[in-house]
């Protein structure tokens, strides 16, 4: 889900910025060029991690900026359909549940909670599964698949996650049912020496 992707690119310094250090000047410009956007093939660029700005720029007629050969590190944010991953439930609503995805809400659709008819209790923001009594609310962790990816360049991104399959769901109901499939350890003998 995260990367670290390098990626070449043209820095304009303008003259108020001539005389500062080019490599801090130069992590602002792309600082304020990438981060929080979505870019193609990029994902969501969580943010600037380094840059390595050419000292020679050049000149446009008209222009007073200088343009520098940058090459920048990128920490990307990029959902893939398929992928296993765990997030904290940050809100609930009478159709599902929000999940923290990396720097994105992921949603949980209601039908995709689990196999059992799911209530919403607005008053409490829970959703309450009617035959298992599982409750799913504001905080839990659950581990999730991801099943839909929506990313549009600019700043905005859907993700859609199930957790519907075995061994997903809060993290308490996957620990359950792991101890329900645990083999039982035999009783021991009462007293040594009995046969």
């Amino acid at each position: 889900m995260f990367y670290l992707v390098e990626i070449e690119d043209v820095v304009a310094i303008p003259p108020r910025d001539f005389g500062k250090p080019l490599r801090r000047v130069a992590l602002e410009r792309l600082r304020e060029a990438y981060e929080g956007k979505i870019v193609d093939d990029l994902g969501h660029v969580v943010m600037v991690v380094d840059v390595e700005a050419d000292p020679i720029g050049i000149l446009l007629p008209r222009d007073g900026s200088t343009y520098h050969k940058a090459k920048a590190k990128l920490l990307c944010f990029y959902p893939r359909v398929q992928e296993v991953g765990e997030g904290e439930v940050v809100e609930i609503t009478d159709f599902g549940a929000f999940i923290r995805v990396g720097p994105l809400d992921a949603l949980l659709h209601i039908s995709q909670i689990m196999d059992d008819y799911i209530t919403y209790d607005e008053r409490h923001s829970i959703l309450m599964g009617k035959k298992t009594g599982k409750k799913l609310e504001v905080g839990d962790v659950v581990r999730f698949k991801i099943v839909a990816v929506s990313l549009t360049h600019g700043a905005a991104g859907k993700v859609g996650v199930t957790t519907r399959q075995p061994y997903l769901g809060k993290l308490e109901w996957i620990r359950e049912s792991l101890e329900k499939l645990a083999p039982k350890p035999e009783k021991a003998k009462a007293v040594a020496g009995e046969s």
